[in-house]
């Protein structure tokens, strides 16, 4: 009873966060562009500071999960990322009132809430449920909440494009507000019976914090599998920075949206809609025929979806017309559905639960420091040349990637 009942918050946390994350970020891009007249080298900006953040808290909220609680720091999480989006939600309407502040600080406040909470649920939330199942239901879990999460994401483009055809900054409201409720909700579901805290010492919560980051990072150090993943979290986030940040613009103002009485929100939804009614069964057909216990297959698995979605991205980027970018943009979304459970078991394979939530959270800091680095250089490429450009940059970063679980595949 105590694994049904974890499992099925889970499942909850998953489909809530999904929801709330489809319905911010499927027409965001018109709030961005049409309503606060961000340019492509703004929106990488705005990701650098989100990345910043994140690269600088999660070590520090990674141990916060490993020291005290995984529950209490999701909660603070979920509390924090929702302010963040309501705020980003009410920018409309006190820019200009008073002194002038330009629009891009007050995003780049929010992103930085959105960064902090971030850092308090990544790592913590799949320690929690890694505790109370166990790593041999890991595999089945992750790709149960991988389904949850796009039938989620289904419902949310939905509800993005309603909200955003009534007003563009609604859909930030809204989202913000689901993870406010889920923060609430969280409190009085979330059982901790799994977790053993650590024995700490006497002294001061700082010297226990540097002890348990020290811990995770000397298991980072003497492992040359964790050390290659966290070479693999640099070029992938520099890759992902550019092409998360710039694919709905490129569709904007560089391909253009097929001639017709469909406004631009409803495309974006058709784009998620279709982008997670083809995810699904793909998650499905991969659930049924990949043994998530055997290592090996799953790093052939994540070198043949890395290979995929460098195809997919140099597919956007030369696409002659729409159609073309369309099924770019739906290849990635499916190679990135299935690649997140299996990446996800792979990866906890290795970890033990004492540090579990420290190191996933330095893993996330490694990709972090990629974003952070790669995202201003593929953002001048597109400032100085074109958004095409831009999404060749992101391309090449993801070839040494592949190349990285290739080697580990043969060495295995």
């Amino acid at each position: 009873m105590r694994k049904l009942q974890a499992s099925g918050v889970y499942l909850l946390m998953m489909f809530m966060t999904a929801f709330a994350g489809s319905t911010i970020f499927t027409t965001y891009s018109i709030y961005y562009v049409t309503v606060l007249e961000l340019r492509p080298f703004e929106l990488l900006l705005i990701g650098t500071v989100l990345e910043i953040t994140v690269l600088v808290f999660e070590g520090i909220t990674g141990a916060v999960a490993d020291l005290y609680s995984r529950r209490l720091s999701v909660v603070i999480g979920m509390t924090v990322m929702g302010c963040g989006f309501l705020l980003e939600g009410s920018i409309i309407w006190f820019t200009g009132q008073g002194p002038a502040v330009p629009a891009v600080v007050w995003v780049m406040a929010a992103q930085l809430l959105f960064g902090l909470g971030w850092t308090f649920v990544s790592g913590a939330d799949t320690a929690w449920i890694m505790d109370e199942l166990g790593k041999e239901k890991a595999g089945s879990i992750f790709m149960k909440a991988e389904k949850a999460s796009l039938a989620a994401s289904l419902l949310g483009a939905g509800t993005s494009v309603g909200l955003s055809l009534a007003a563009p900054n609604l859909p930030y409201l809204a989202g913000g507000a689901v993870y406010l409720l889920l923060g609430a909700g969280l409190v009085f579901l979330m059982k901790e019976t799994g977790f053993v805290r650590q024995e700490r010492a006497a002294g001061s919560p700082l010297k226990a914090w540097a002890r348990t980051w020290h811990s995770g990072a000397s298991i980072i150090a003497g492992s040359p599998l964790l050390l290659m993943l966290v070479v693999v979290s640099l070029f992938g986030g520099a890759a992902s920075e550019g092409y998360d940040r710039l694919w709905q613009i490129h569709l904007i103002e560089g391909i253009g949206f097929p001639d017709g009485f469909v406004p631009m929100a409803v495309w974006f939804g058709i784009i998620s809609a279709l982008s997670t009614l083809l995810a699904i069964p793909a998650v499905h057909i991969a659930e049924r025929r990949i043994d998530m216990q055997k290592e090996k297959l799953l790093t052939a698995v994540l070198m043949v979806l890395t290979m995929v979605r460098i195809g997919a991205v140099l597919l956007l980027a030369l696409a002659p017309g729409f159609y073309t970018a369309l099924a770019a943009v739906l290849l990635l979304a499916v190679a990135d559905a299935v690649s997140g459970p299996v990446h996800k078991t792979w990866l906890n394979m290795h970890l033990g639960s004492s540090t579990r939530a420290t190191v996933l959270s330095m893993i996330s800091q490694a990709d972090a420091l990629g974003q952070t680095a790669g995202g201003p250089a593929v953002g001048y490429i597109g400032s100085r040349f074109s958004i095409r450009a831009s999404l060749l940059a992101a391309a090449l970063l993801l070839l040494p990637v592949a190349g990285l679980f290739g080697r580990l595949l043969r060495r295995r």
